[in-house]
């Protein structure tokens, strides 16, 4: 199956409270670059960015709240494009498995994603981020004709 990542991606950012400074900055370089994408954040880092980049920003819930679950699902249902998650390895975090879930769903659906700046910096410059894009989706029917 293949799904067709639009020229305009659909780009979820998440950042862990340690992490968030460092994904607001990285916005801010990519400013330009990133208005033409349109830009979904859980909670407090969305608020963040809305008030650095001086753009929409959809906002869902606080991630420990269910932000990262929304933002699962919407990967799920093929409505995020492009998983940008700026997390703290050093830090326990109370909703690891929300996380742990979320990372799951983004490798599960094919979705390109990136969980430190270095990454990110490649993601957003590759050529295949400026133009449509066919992303091969797995083939899960045999999964779910399977006897249980």
């Amino acid at each position: 199956m293949v799904r067709t990542l639009n020229k305009s991606k659909r780009i979820a950012l998440v950042a862990h409270d340690n992490k968030k400074k460092d994904l607001v900055e990285w916005c801010v370089y990519n400013k330009k670059v990133l208005a033409g994408h349109k830009l979904i954040a859980t909670g407090t880092t969305g608020k963040l960015l809305s008030e650095k980049l001086d753009t929409k920003v959809r906002r869902l819930l606080s991630g420990p709240l269910g932000g990262d679950q929304q933002i699962g699902s919407m990967i799920a249902e093929g409505k995020v494009d492009i998983l940008i998650f700026f997390w703290d390895p050093m830090e326990a975090q109370p909703h690891d498995p929300d996380i742990k879930a979320l990372l799951r769903l983004a490798v599960t659906w094919n979705l390109p994603f990136a969980c430190d700046r270095a990454t990110a910096d490649f993601l957003l410059t590759s050529p295949l981020m400026h133009d449509d894009y066919e992303c091969m989706i797995p083939d899960y029917d045999q999964y779910l004709k399977r006897k249980v």
